[in-house]
């Protein structure tokens, strides 16, 4: 009993700061990336109540796991409040081969945890209070129905829950739906953790990287010999031996190695990983400041659409401004005041199907001279495409691909990696808003905005230089402007 009363004392130091947790049970330092996880998992961001894995091959990541299930179990809880947990994997074979093992293995290591749970083939549970303080393990129905695998994880009602879901990248997303309700319904502690391999785009880990992104917190681990934050557990020789005899473009490579989704598996203009990469790149000024400034404007359609305003500079986009519920003179008011602030000389709004057309008549009323953009037109400036919309994502595309950086912007990375494109009468063909907004159940608000900015060709600034200093026409640029400030 005396190991529990110290462990008393430092619990409450523990559930703040699981990595000391790790430290103090289990005597090991934990990776650099393993260290982001156990932070993200005391992190009370509510974009870190869900948090997804892709990693390599052999980082780790079990572990990993197994650590922050047995934090939980030992952290939370309350006066007949207790926690609960649930664990699942790929298979009923794979849970029982690795995770569960491994979460057997760590409470072994730890006096404290030995002396208060007990792991049985099926369940963890606290010796005091085994009907309601434990972790069980569960299995998914493969070929159930969309309901009852939404059931998989159901009966979990706490204070404090918590699900760990393995080899998650062939699991499908219905299987969250229990989960998402217990979620909700956590007032003390709630999270859903998934791991996996990136190697298919049919399960809930490639959702939670594209689609699904503005609801999860991600974290990529990786094996490439030239991140400086790979793990270290991949022998750097044999990974640069691999990318030398397949190539870094490879599917296994991509996958294993790197902790990346392949890039050809969908017809899709851009990968999330080249999308995460553009808003990693960091550039200078004088890279960009020769080239003319832009706004795109995406005009919301319907209430839970979004009005964009989206900000270019040659090679770098900056932070949008998004606006909800607002008219049209509202629309060009806040498109006038961005126009003032960032000095743009173009501003380009969407006028597909007339919903732009007040923003555009208010602009010129004001003496403004906006751009109007027919998404649906056919395209004059290029035969391969089949309409202005394919065309103008397509440069877009091409523009991330050679060089350009986007701002952070998570939601980027599921509206840019979404919209699939097909030939039609052999002309390359984008899908349309309409037809992404049903088969996803969001509308790619930021992307259209974004993309309406490449309409015409690029063009330098027409703002008069001296040598290498740019002489504003209205104001001073700044580099980092952001509409919202």
């Amino acid at each position: 009993m005396h190991l529990i009363r110290e462990a008393s004392e430092k619990i409450r130091k523990w559930r703040n700061d699981p990595v000391s947790f790790v430290r103090d049970n289990f005597l090991v330092e934990p990776d650099f990336w393993q260290c982001q996880f156990l932070e993200a998992l005391a992190s009370n961001d509510p974009i870190k109540k869900r948090i997804s894995l892709n990693a390599c091959a052999g980082p780790g990541k079990t572990a990993a796991l197994a650590w922050a299930g047995l934090w939980f179990l030992a952290c939370f809880g309350h006066k007949d409040r207790h926690p609960k947990a649930v664990a699942i994997a790929v298979t009923r074979d794979n849970l029982k081969d690795n995770l569960w093992p491994e979460l057997a293995k760590w409470m072994n290591v730890s006096p404290f945890l030995k002396s208060v749970f007990v792991w049985t083939k099926e369940r963890i549970y606290n010796s005091q209070h085994p009907e309601t303080w434990f972790m069980s393990a569960r299995s998914w129905p493969k070929d159930a129905d969309p309901d009852t695998q939404g059931a998989t994880l159901s009966g979990i009602h706490s204070e404090y829950v918590f699900f760990i879901i393995d080899e998650s990248g062939e699991i499908p997303t219905t299987v969250l739906r229990a989960a998402e309700q217990a979620l909700g319904e956590a007032k003390g502690f709630g999270k859903i953790v998934q791991a996996g391999n990136p190697t298919s785009m049919d399960g809930m880990l490639y959702a939670a990287y594209s689609t699904l992104r503005h609801l999860w917190h991600v974290i990529c681990i990786t094996g490439d010999p030239d991140d400086p934050n790979r793990s270290q557990r991949i022998d750097i020789g044999w990974a640069k031996e691999q990318i030398k005899t397949y190539g870094r473009d490879n599917p296994w490579v991509m996958s294993y190695i790197l902790g990346q989704f392949p890039n050809s598996s969908l017809n899709t203009l851009l990968s999330p990983t080249e999308i995460q990469e553009a808003m990693n790149r960091s550039i200078i000024e004088s890279q960009y400041n020769f080239s003319e400034k832009r706004i795109g404007v995406d005009v919301a359609r319907f209430g839970d659409d979004s009005t964009v305003i989206f900000p270019r500079q040659g090679l770098r986009a900056f932070n949008p401004a998004q606006m909800r519920n607002a008219r049209s003179n509202e629309v060009a008011a806040k498109v006038a005041y961005v126009k003032n602030e960032f000095g743009s000389e173009r501003e380009f709004i969407d006028g597909t199907g007339g919903w732009g057309a007040g923003v555009v008549d208010s602009l010129i009323q004001a003496g403004h001279v906006p751009i109007e953009v027919n998404f649906a037109s056919k395209s004059t400036q290029d035969p391969r495409f089949y309409n202005v919309r394919a065309e103008i994502w397509f440069r877009m595309a091409e523009w991330v691909k050679k060089g350009g950086v986007l701002p952070d912007v998570p939601v980027l990375i599921r509206e840019l990696s979404s919209p699939q494109f097909y030939y039609q009468d052999g002309k390359f063909r984008l899908e349309e808003k309409e037809q992404i907004k049903k088969r996803l159940q969001f509308s790619p608000d930021f992307g259209d905005a974004l993309a309406t900015t490449f309409y015409l060709q690029e063009m330098p600034t027409s703002k008069p230089k001296i040598g290498d200093i740019t002489i504003p026409n209205r104001v001073q640029h700044v580099s980092d402007y952001d509409p919202f400030k």
